[in-house]
């Protein structure tokens, strides 16, 4: 193995990865185990997820452990903890990517002066007090064993405000319950990077721009995004595997307290 290759392997190393089954936590998955993670799968579908074991098992030859887990619920993250110390010994990396959009309410398109106070509070459930709970219980295991590393996923709209023109009546735009906690997530990152000073647990924040994903996205919503843009387009959903990779790996040894945002150049200009 050369030098710069073990620098980014995550080889013996145990990851537990939020949001597994979701567009970008199956990518991420799939990274991860390249590189020679255990990685543990936590997710509420128990169905994508179990298919996602599969294909990792198949590509790569690994064993994955799967956990049913909802990580607003404290009790449950900490049988999940408990279940993976028991079969790994360690945990190495806490990817929290998990995250909660509600997509199917046709409540959440209602301006902001009628946005409804049961979407503000689901939503800070599972993205701001989930991200709590995963971070409190999985950094006692990490300040035991002095080290470890965690990585927060967040958003463009954690440290921006959405730029209402391009959105319209397409019902694309991220609701606010979704902006005021991923800005929760980027200073939640500080905090424990400061809070867990000189223990050697590095926290970071990886801020991602939009996915294109034609499945949902209209042509105009598209477009209008894209020139927001300096590369003039959406990303792709493999684009941020790098960082993600970076940010877990040694390679980011004398990196914490930070937010790397990848968004195609549209919180430059």
């Amino acid at each position: 193995m050369s030098s710069i290759t073990k620098l980014f392997s995550l080889k013996n190393k145990t990851v537990i990865l939020t949001g597994s089954a979701g567009r970008l936590g199956s990518r991420f998955a799939h990274v991860l185990t390249d590189a020679g993670a255990d990685v543990v799968l936590v997710d509420t579908d128990e169905q994508k997820n179990r298919k996602l074991e599969k294909s990792l098992i198949k590509k790569y030859g690994t064993k994955p452990l799967l956990s049913t887990t909802d990580i607003s619920n404290q009790s449950q993250i900490k049988k999940m903890v408990k279940y993976t110390l028991k079969k790994y010994g360690k945990i190495d990396v806490l990817i929290n990517n998990g995250h909660f959009i509600p997509r199917e309410d046709p409540k959440i398109d209602a301006p902001f002066e009628e946005y409804p106070l049961e979407l503000w509070e689901q939503t800070t459930k599972k993205n701001t007090t989930g991200l709590f709970l995963c971070c409190q219980e999985i950094g006692k295991v990490m300040k035991k064993q002095s080290k470890g590393v965690i990585v927060n996923i967040s958003s463009i709209y954690g440290i921006q405000g959405p730029d209402q023109r391009i959105y319209g009546k397409n019902k694309l735009n991220s609701p606010v319950s979704y902006a005021a906690t991923k800005g929760a997530v980027v200073n939640l990152t500080r905090y424990l990077a400061a809070y867990w000073n000189k223990k050697n647990v590095r926290v970071n924040t990886l801020s991602l721009g939009g996915v294109l994903d034609k499945s949902y996205m209209d042509k105009a919503f598209i477009k209008k995004y894209s020139e927001k843009t300096i590369l003039g387009r959406m990303a792709n959903n493999n684009e941020f595997n790098a960082a993600l990779l970076f940010l877990s790996s040694d390679a980011s040894s004398y990196m914490t307290g930070t937010n790397l945002v990848l968004d195609g150049g549209w919180t430059a200009w």
